[in-house]
């Protein structure tokens, strides 16, 4: 605390972002401020004003940092890239935006393909999104490679042209213009492709015009094929039209934003308005919202939402005045490059707009709460099943589940998933490699893993009651309540030798497969459990199974490629251990480094111009 003391006489009266961190030093809070002096120093005066959320957070600042800037402009600009950067505890998070897919129009290529993908990157190319309905983004997606031949491969277009290869069956099959070929004219491509970003702009109704202008010149020039063509696309434009609402009589881009609060967390629906139709919209969820007030939600998706999106529209309506409106709307015109007006409309026709989005915020908020209740209600009576199926004191909350994976038991690996509420918790899934075990032996195998897993975890148990460690730094600390086993009676007898030598009583059973290598049901003390096929539990059981398969077999490619990459580069004369790293590090895969050209590979820390020819040369034999 006496750091803090010291420090807080130091803070400059001027506009920066500021940075609390805990003990671990990780940031657990970004925020912004006109005077770093007096925001900073709110925290650490009295606590009694202060909502239960700040008074928690408060308690785990060990030392803050802070960053002055010219303007409250920056210093917004930098609040957004840090937050999206480290997503402190404390901060409002909208989900984080890699989950929800956007659409690529990859024009820092020759030839640009259009492609879904979870990560937006400064490359050069067009991204279009967030969307959260995956659904949506698939139809779009569809409607394009219908409408537009252009290519879907990933192939090196130069290096096809040059070794005079054959295109592939979609430029028989009249789906792709084949720029691969070598006959295709690179301004008639990319004319292609700029209709496409005019369709993914929402400026379908301009295309529509263009597309019916160049039917008529077709049919005019009496090349009736291509006039057909155009025909269609345009009847295909129209149906897309069609189903867009006319929602306002303005015919300016909006973006719509209201909100339903919940009990705990926050519904965000976006209503997507381009020339007076509502082209699409989107909800998004901001988890652990119950103590914030509606200002600072709305803010805080704004910020999120459009450091992230690539089309900012000329307005955006919000139902509650921010705190920081005048900065934001600053910020938003700056990235949209003329005016953007933030506007909380009172009364008329954008008022109305505003309460219908707010009303369906509030339907996907009650759909969703109902479900999850169903859900729930469902889970916990499919684990009290299981639980008295196999005699248990109490339903089964914690399950941990193990499979061994090798072939001929070269590079044999273990996996352990989790299930908590009958739900995968991913971020306590662990692997194992198998280290004293030689040869195909799956027994021997899962008892070296689970005395690995369980003697770890009674260690980290010691050093948490001695607080040597805290209980969130255990990574084994957390038993389970049953232990789920890929396989029959000699898998469940191994997993009990290893439990019984550490002295631990833990449920076991396996999971059993039919001669079709399908799920057929569990055996425990010495006996198979039948299960209705049909049932919820029989459900869980499979899925439970099918998860902890995947997760081994995931594992196990994951090393045999990785050796099996090794030892190709390893080949090439020149390549040793530091540069086969350093190669797989600048190109990430193998196919590219084999698609690579000499001064591409150049561009790779440690290499020279020899070592470049030889892997050239390498491929090609």
């Amino acid at each position: 605390m006496f750091d803090i003391k010291e420090k807080l006489k130091t803070l400059p009266d001027k506009p920066g972002v500021y940075m609390m961190r805990n003990e671990k030093q990780e940031i657990i809070y970004v925020g912004k401020a006109i005077s770093l002096k007096n925001r900073v120093r709110q925290y650490f005066q009295s606590s009694k004003n202060h909502p239960p959320k700040v008074r928690a957070m408060v308690s785990h600042i060990n030392t803050f940092e802070y960053i002055v800037t010219d303007t409250e402009l920056e210093a917004l600009i930098l609040e957004c890239n840090l937050i999206k950067e480290n997503r402190p505890k404390y901060n409002i998070l909208l989900r984080d935006d890699k989950t929800y897919p956007y659409i690529k129009v990859t024009i820092n290529e020759e030839y640009p393909r259009v492609i879904k993908t979870r990560k937006v990157i400064k490359d050069k190319a067009k991204y279009f999104g967030p969307y959260t309905n995956i659904g949506a983004l698939n139809e779009t997606l569809e409607v394009i490679h219908n409408l537009y031949p252009i290519r879907t491969c990933s192939k090196n277009i130069e290096k096809m042209i040059e070794n005079k290869e054959r295109p592939c069956l979609n430029y028989h099959i009249k789906k792709c213009i084949g720029p691969c070929t070598g006959l295709v004219n690179k301004e008639e491509y990319m004319h292609i492709v700029q209709e496409i970003i005019m369709f993914l702009d929402g400026k379908e109704d301009e295309l529509i015009r263009k597309t019916e202008e160049k039917m008529k010149e077709a049919a005019s020039a009496m090349d009736f094929e291509k006039a057909a063509k155009y025909r269609d696309q345009v009847i295909a434009l129209n149906s897309i039209v069609e189903k867009q609402k006319i929602v306002s009589t303005n015919e300016q881009d909006q973006d719509v934003i209201a909100m339903a609060q919940g009990d705990k967390d926050s519904w965000i629906q976006v209503f997507f308005i381009r020339k007076g139709k509502l082209v699409k919209r989107e909800h998004f969820i901001l988890k652990n919202t119950e103590q914030d007030s509606k200002q600072e939600i709305i803010s805080s998706f704004l910020k999120q939402f459009y450091s992230g999106t690539t089309f900012i529209p000329k307005e955006i309506l919000i139902e509650e005045h921010v705190k920081d409106l005048g900065v934001l709307e600053e910020w938003l015109t700056n990235k949209r490059g003329n005016k953007v007006n933030l506007k909380v409309p009172q009364k008329g026709e954008k008022k109305e707009l505003l309460d219908m989005v707010k009303k369906n915020a509030f339907m996907t908020m009650e759909q969703a709460t109902t479900i999850n209740q169903l859900e729930k209600e469902r889970t916990e009576d499919t684990l009290q099943e299981l639980g008295d199926l196999l005699c248990l004191d109490e339903a089964p909350y914690r399950i941990e589940s193990y499979d061994i994976s090798n072939i001929q038991g070269v590079e044999s690996v273990g996996s352990m998933v989790v299930f908590e509420g009958g739900k995968s918790k991913n971020k306590d899934y662990r692997r194992f490699k198998i280290k004293t075990v030689k040869g195909p032996n799956d027994y021997a195998s899962l008892e070296e893993i689970i005395t690995r897993r369980f003697k770890r975890g009674l260690e980290e148990t010691q050093d948490i009651i001695s607080q040597s460690i805290e209980m969130t730094e255990g990574k084994f600390a957390i038993f389970p309540d049953l232990i789920m086993v890929d396989g029959g009676f000699g898998q469940v007898t191994s997993v009990k030798k290893a439990l019984d030598s550490l002295k631990l009583s833990i449920p076991v059973c396996g999971m059993i497969k039919d001669e079709r290598h399908r799920t057929k049901g569990l055996v425990y003390e010495g006996k198979e459990v039948y299960i209705e096929k049909t049932s919820n539990l029989f459900r869980l059981i499979t899925k439970i199974q099918d998860e902890v398969h995947r997760f081994a077999i995931t594992y196990h490619r994951s090393l045999r490629k990785k050796n099996t990459l090794s030892s190709i580069l390893e080949e090439i004369p020149g390549i040793g251990e530091t540069r086969r790293k350093s190669l797989m590090a600048h190109f990430e895969s193998i196919d590219k480094i084999r698609d690579a050209t000499i001064e591409e590979l150049l561009e790779a820390k440690g290499m020279n111009r020899q070592v470049a020819e030889n892997i050239v040369q390498f491929f090609k034999k």
